[in-house]
C-alpha cells in the first residue's frame, strides 16, 4: 500500500518517470534541439491579433488540418493534429498496444516511445544499436514477432542523429504488416527525406512531424500524425477532440504560410552545423555524422563536470549518459553560426579547464 488513498493500476505504479532538466533556461539554449532564435514574424502578428472572443470559442481543428494535409500533398482525413508529437506517440499506444502486444524499439532512442508504452499492457522490445550507433537493421528484422504490434523509429534518431534508409524502413513495414510502423520525422527538415509519400502504398505506416524544432513553436505544442485514413480512424477515436489549442491553430497557419522563414532559418542551421563539426574536429572530439539539428559528442568520464562548465559560461547542453550505450556523451544542439561560435569558445575553455585532452578523432574511430 502506498497510503490512504487510492492506488493507480500496477502499470502505472511501475512506470519510468520522465524529468526534462527544464528551468533557469535564460541562456544559449542548446540541451532540447528547439529553434535557437525565434518563430516566424507572421506567428507573432498572427498571435497579437488574437482577441479575447477567439479565446471563447472550442478550438476547431478541421480547417488547419486541412491546410497542413494540403502542404504534405495529402487528404484531410490523411491528418491528424496533435497536442506535440508526444501526444501523438500516446495516441497510438493507446489505441494499438493492449496485453501481449509487444513495442519494438531501436535504443538508444527517444524516451517518451517506452514511458508511453509502459502505461499500456504490452510489453517493450528494445534492439541495442552498435557501437558507431547505426541503425540496427537486422538486428531489427531478426527481432520482429507475432506479438510485435507497433515499432517506432525516429528518423533521424535522437539523440544519434542516425538515420534509416528509405528501403530499409519500407523492409521493416513489410516484414511486420500486423504492426504499426511509426516513422518520427521531428529532424526532417534537416534531413530532407520522408516518407510521406509511401502512405497510400504501405498501410501500416504512420508518419509523425513536429512544429516543435524547425518552424519554433515549442512552446506552442503542435504535432502532426499522417497515415491512412483506417489507422488514423482509430487515433480519432481516442483524441482529445479539443486537444490543439486555439492559439497554437492561429500560429500553425501562419507559420505555413511562411516557406521563406522556414528555408532560411534550416539553411543557417545546416551551415552551421557543417562548421561545428569542422570545429569538433580541430578540437579532436569524437562525435557521430549526424542528419538533425545536434551533434553527439563524446567527452568521457567528466561529463557531467563539463555540462556544468559550459553552463556556468551560459550555454545549456544536454548530458545522454542515461541513454542505453551513451555513458560520457552530451548532445549538443546546432543553431546559428553565431551561436555555434559561442558554443565553440566555451567548449574550448571547458575542455582545458577539465584537462579533457584531444584523445579523438572523426568518424567514431579511437
Amino acid at each position: 500500500m502506498l497510503g490512504n488513498w487510492p492506488e493507480p493500476r500496477v502499470r502505472v505504479l511501475r512506470m519510468p518517470e520522465y524529468h526534462p532538466p527544464l528551468g533557469n533556461r535564460d541562456a544559449l539554449r542548446l540541451d532540447f534541439n528547439e529553434n535557437t532564435v525565434a518563430c516566424s514574424s507572421r506567428v507573432v502578428e498572427a498571435l497579437a491579433a488574437l482577441t479575447p472572443a477567439d479565446l471563447t470559442r472550442y478550438p476547431e481543428r478541421g480547417p488547419v488540418e486541412a491546410l497542413a494535409a494540403e502542404r504534405l500533398s495529402l487528404s484531410r482525413e490523411q491528418v491528424v493534429l496533435t497536442n506535440g508529437v508526444d501526444e501523438a506517440i500516446h495516441l497510438l499506444c493507446q489505441a494499438y498496444l493492449d496485453r501481449g502486444d509487444e513495442l519494438l524499439l531501436p535504443t538508444p532512442t527517444y524516451t517518451m516511445y517506452e514511458i508511453y508504452a509502459a502505461g499500456t499492457d504490452a510489453s517493450v522490445v528494445r534492439v541495442q544499436a552498435d557501437a558507431d550507433f547505426r541503425f540496427p537493421f537486422e538486428k531489427l528484422l531478426a527481432a520482429i514477432t507475432p506479438r510485435t504490434r507497433m515499432i517506432a523509429i525516429a528518423n533521424p534518431n535522437s539523440p544519434t542523429g542516425s538515420v534509416a534508409t528509405r528501403d530499409q524502413l519500407l523492409a521493416i513495414a513489410a516484414a511486420a504488416p500486423q504492426a504499426i510502423l511509426l516513422v518520427d520525422e521531428a529532424y526532417f527538415h534537416f534531413h530532407g527525406e520522408t516518407l510521406i509519400d509511401a502512405i497510400d502504398k504501405v498501410p501500416n505506416l504512420v508518419v509523425a512531424r513536429t512544429f516543435s524544432k524547425a518552424y519554433g513553436l515549442a512552446g506552442l505544442r503542435l504535432g502532426l500524425l499522417a497515415s491512412r485514413v483506417e489507422n488514423l480512424r482509430w487515433v480519432r477515436r481516442v483524441i482529445s477532440p479539443y486537444c490543439v489549442n486555439t492559439a497554437a491553430l492561429i500560429a500553425l497557419r501562419a507559420a505555413l504560410e511562411d516557406n521563406a522563414y522556414l528555408e532560411e532559418y534550416v539553411g543557417e542551421v545546416l551551415a552551421a552545423r557543417e562548421e561545428f563539426v569542422t570545429q569538433l574536429n580541430r578540437l579532436g572530439l569524437r562525435h557521430w555524422p549526424s542528419a538533425a539539428n545536434f551533434v553527439l559528442v563524446e567527452i568521457g568520464p567528466e561529463h557531467k563536470r563539463f555540462c556544468a562548465r559550459m553552463k556556468a559560461a551560459g550555454v545549456l547542453v544536454r548530458d545522454r549518459s542515461a541513454d542505453p550505450g551513451c555513458d560520457g556523451l552530451v548532445r549538443i544542439t546546432v543553431g546559428t553560426r553565431a551561436q555555434m561560435s559561442v558554443s565553440t569558445a566555451a567548449m574550448e575553455a571547458a575542455l582545458t579547464e577539465l584537462n579533457i585532452g584531444t584523445q579523438y578523432t572523426y568518424g567514431g574511430e579511437r
